[in-house]
This record gives structure tokens, C-alpha cells and sequence, in this order.
């Protein structure tokens, strides 16, 4: 029986993933209700980037590439402290689906570790992909990195911060970056989850993207909806206008009546009609990684 957008949206609710919810159990629930993107398939399934258990990554492709394809890495949210990389199948299965080879990682979470550790873990990922993804049919010199909340802070600062693609031998590997609904510019630190990744950090300017911006980073496309009540937009607006100001391309997308949770749900199939997130990455990408 076809289950009718309402009714989805009725058991993601009950679930928790409208509240923002990143339980194992929510998001294998998403995966189960919403019908994903065919002509995908995983490639890999828990490969390791690292000596942790955390650093792992899956690889998605399309069923039939035509020559290497551009790659996105993608960067789930969960607050620095939750999350797990198969949760993110329908987001990953989406991108490839419009011609990516999308990678995505498990990284390290507090309370294990602290900032800069995930952070890190980004880069130790990108640098995987950057030896790999050419036996998977994804072309390493045209990665782009990408996510969601948390996710985007760590693509973004990952970009930005030159110095931790550099430590990772891979310091021009990101060639553009996408922001879904991302916490940039959030000093004084004031939620819980900010306070905990966070607050230990010696200097709290180098825990913010917005603090590296520069005239020659990679195109940014950042996303967001004016009803997240999580991750406010002015984040947002506060990135874009630095890194306009130092003559960076960026593009930015405000989505009316679209909150936190929302922008990343508009990745699955059922709700594309609410954002056009979907179609607005992959034109975006495709430009920027030629």
C-alpha cells in the first residue's frame, strides 16, 4: 500500500525526526517510510579512514556512471554528539542519484572527544577520498564537501581553515561547499550541545568558520530556512556577507516556512515539493566542480 505524504509525515512525527530527533531507530525509520532514489547502489560499506571505530565511511554510486563523476562527502548534523553514517542513506542516495559519487563518514562524537577531533576526522575522510574514490568511479579532483547543522560547521570549517586539509595532505582537495541550515558565526557559546564540543577549546575564534574567511576559498552555497528555530539563519547571512566582502563566491538559499529538520527532510523524495535543496546542490555543484 502507497502511503500518502500525510501519513509519512504523521510517522516521522511520531518517530521524533520532526522534533530533531537523531536516534539509530528515527532515522532507520525514515529510511523505511520514505521511498529513496533508485538507480543507486552502496558501494561500500564501512570502510575504514582511521584506527577508531567511528572512522568509518559508506560509498554511494550510481548504478550505471558514465566516466568519473564529481564526489561530494557528506557531513551529517546531530550536534557534535550523535548521529551514524547509514542514517543518512536516503540524503546520500538523493545526491547520487544526480550523477555524485557521495561518501559519507562516521566521525568521532563528544563526550568521547572534543573540538578539534571531528573536525579532524573530516579531514582524514576527505583524504581517504581523495586515494580512493577513483576505484568507485568518483574523479578526486573534483570533491566537494557538504552538510547538515553540525555537519555544515564541519564542512565549512574544514574548507576554510586551511590548516587541517593541509595536516591531512590534502590541502586543495575541496574544490566547493554546500551548508545545510549550519551554525557559522554562534560565539558566546550558549546551547548545551555548543558548550560541550566547545567550551574547552583555548581560543573560541578557531572553533568558527566565519573566522577564516578568505578571498580564495572554494564557491560556498549555504542554505537555510527563516522558520529553523535551531540553528538560527542569521548564521547563515552572517558567512555569506563575510565571505562576499572579502570577494569569495557564495551563494545563498532561504527557504520560506522551511525549519532545521525540514531543509535536510527535502533531500527525501517524499518532500522535495516543500524546498528545492535537492535541485538547487546539484546545479550549484555541477558548476563548480566541471
Amino acid at each position: 500500500m502507497i502511503q500518502t505524504r500525510r501519513t509519512m509525515l504523521a510517522s516521522l512525527a511520531a518517530a521524533g525526526l520532526l522534533a530533531g530527533c537523531n536516534s539509530l531507530a528515527t532515522l532507520n525509520r525514515l529510511n523505511a517510510l520514505t521511498p529513496g532514489d533508485g538507480g543507486v547502489v552502496r558501494r561500500i560499506d564501512g570502510a575504514a579512514y582511521g584506527a577508531d571505530p567511528r572512522q568509518k565511511l559508506d560509498v554511494y554510486v550510481p548504478e550505471h556512471p558514465t566516466g568519473p563523476l564529481p564526489v561530494v562527502v557528506f557531513f551529517y548534523g546531530g550536534g557534535w554528539n550523535s548521529g551514524y553514517r547509514g542514517g543518512y542513506a536516503f540524503a546520500a542516495r538523493a545526491i547520487a542519484a544526480r550523477g555524485f559519487v557521495v561518501v559519507v563518514p562516521d566521525y568521532r562524537l563528544v563526550p568521547t572527544v572534543r573540538f578539534p577531533a571531528f573536525v579532524d576526522d573530516a579531514a582524514a575522510a576527505i583524504r581517504w577520498t581523495v586515494d580512493h574514490v577513483a576505484a568507485y568511479g568518483g574523479d578526486p579532483r573534483r570533491i566537494a564537501v557538504a552538510g547538515h547543522s553540525a555537519g555544515a560547521h564541519i564542512a565549512l570549517l574544514v574548507t576554510l581553515d586551511r590548516h587541517y586539509l593541509a595536516a591531512a595532505g590534502a590541502p586543495r582537495a575541496v574544490k566547493a561547499v554546500v551548508g545545510l541550515a549550519g551554525p557559522y558565526d554562534f560565539l558566546p557559546f550558549d546551547a548545551q550541545s555548543a558548550i560541550d564540543a566547545f567550551g574547552q577549546a583555548p581560543d573560541k575564534e578557531l572553533t568558527q568558520p566565519i573566522h577564516f574567511v578568505r578571498a580564495d576559498a572554494p564557491p560556498a552555497l549555504l542554505l537555510t530556512g527563516d522558520a529553523d528555530d535551531v540553528v538560527r539563519p542569521r548564521n547563515t547571512a552572517a558567512l555569506a556577507a563575510a565571505l562576499r566582502a572579502r570577494g569569495a563566491l557564495v551563494a545563498v538559499e532561504v527557504y520560506p516556512g522551511v525549519g532545521h529538520v525540514g531543509i535536510l527532510l527535502a533531500l527525501s523524495k517524499p518532500f522535495r515539493g516543500k524546498a528545492d535543496v535537492l535541485d538547487t546542490m546539484a546545479t550549484f555543484l555541477n558548476a563548480h566542480l566541471p
